[in-house]
């Protein structure tokens, strides 16, 4: 197959060298940046570079990995399932509601494979919490609790230059990094059906953006709370999940996922081997290639995806009044 990877940056460039690593498809790249272009070209066996979006469509790719800011994803994707391509594209769906029924309805007529690559569905360690829960060994859940941060300008040095700095293109930690777990959450236990939320720009040197956020929500009868920031030194990811009859916790910077049932019992601990991040985004997207060929679903569907970005918009709606929101 062949896979355009549209939008060169660092996410854009992990996708054409994971999507590579596969060893099923040869991969061509259309960035606006002939420094980028050169680079990628030079780095990876990139079939084609492409300048201009139309020129690059006019090659008919069978598979398209959207890597463009937010608010150019909608547009993008109408353009490409018109073309007959099937889409991954990165979250969020987009800043905002605009098109978004329309990309929704031409998916359904034209039958297209289309995935959100909200990357954490293929975490090994959320996949395994995840079935836990399902499978309803602890009872159902309750509450659902979730801690994580990460020293942001370490991962992302040119955060100043990028996207991030302003949320008319997804900027801001509920948009670029909340997205994420909100996502994953309502994969394990449901959508949010309604939240409140509070954030702030605290220490991020060089941005007005929120790098510091709380939501307390609802999903349905689950009580989830989520606090997260993009500066603190340690890079963890905590998510708990308090069941009618035990406890069950993934601690991703951990490598484990733990359990315990009964008071005062000692936590059973299922260790995982330590692992990259081109790990997941591999997995990814083996998990999209056999979607197209019919093997799967796609990961994460573009209703899912539509429906972490009510979630986030939501949120970032009642930052002022702090009142709570349905989520319709």
């Amino acid at each position: 197959m062949h896979v355009l990877v549209i939008g060169g940056g660092s996410i854009g460039e992990r996708h054409a060298r994971c999507f590579l690593q596969t060893g099923q498809v040869d991969v061509s790249l259309c960035d606006v940046r002939p420094e980028i272009r050169d680079r990628l070209a030079n780095t990876y066996a990139l079939k084609q570079t492409f300048a201009d979006f139309s020129d690059a469509l006019a090659t008919k790719p069978d598979v398209a990995v959207i890597c463009t800011p937010a608010h150019l994803h909608v547009g993008m994707a109408i353009d490409l399932v018109n073309a007959g391509c099937h889409v991954l594209m990165e979250k969020p769906v987009s800043t905002s509601f605009d098109r978004v029924d329309e990309l929704s309805q031409l998916v359904e007529q034209k039958k297209t494979v289309f995935g959100v690559a909200y990357v954490l569905r293929c975490h090994p360690i959320i996949i395994a919490l995840r079935e836990v829960i399902q499978s309803g060994r602890f009872g159902k859940p309750v509450e659902l609790t979730v801690v994580t941060g990460q020293h942001f300008p370490t991962f992302r040095p040119a955060y100043r230059e990028i996207y991030y700095t302003n949320r008319a293109t997804g900027g801001g930690c509920l948009q670029d990094a909340l997205t994420h777990i909100v996502n994953s959450s309502e994969w394990i236990v449901g959508p949010i059906t309604e939240l409140t939320a509070d954030a702030a720009h605290q220490i991020l040197e060089g941005v007005t953006v929120e790098d510091t956020a709380h939501v307390l929500a609802r999903h349905g009868n689950v009580m989830s709370s989520f606090a997260i920031n993009q500066h603190q030194a340690p890079n963890e990811l905590t998510l708990t999940i308090v069941c009618e009859r035990g406890t069950v916790r993934m601690e991703s910077h951990l490598n484990r996922l733990r359990w315990t049932a009964e008071p005062n019992e000692p936590w059973h601990d299922e260790e995982f081997p330590p692992m990259e991040r081109d790990d997941m985004f591999v997995t990814q997207a083996q998990a999209f290639l056999d979607a197209v060929q019919g093997k799967r679903q796609p990961a994460c569907t573009l209703a899912e995806g539509v429906q972490t970005l009510k979630v986030i918009l939501g949120a970032l709606e009642v930052l002022e009044s702090r009142t709570w929101k349905a989520i319709l």
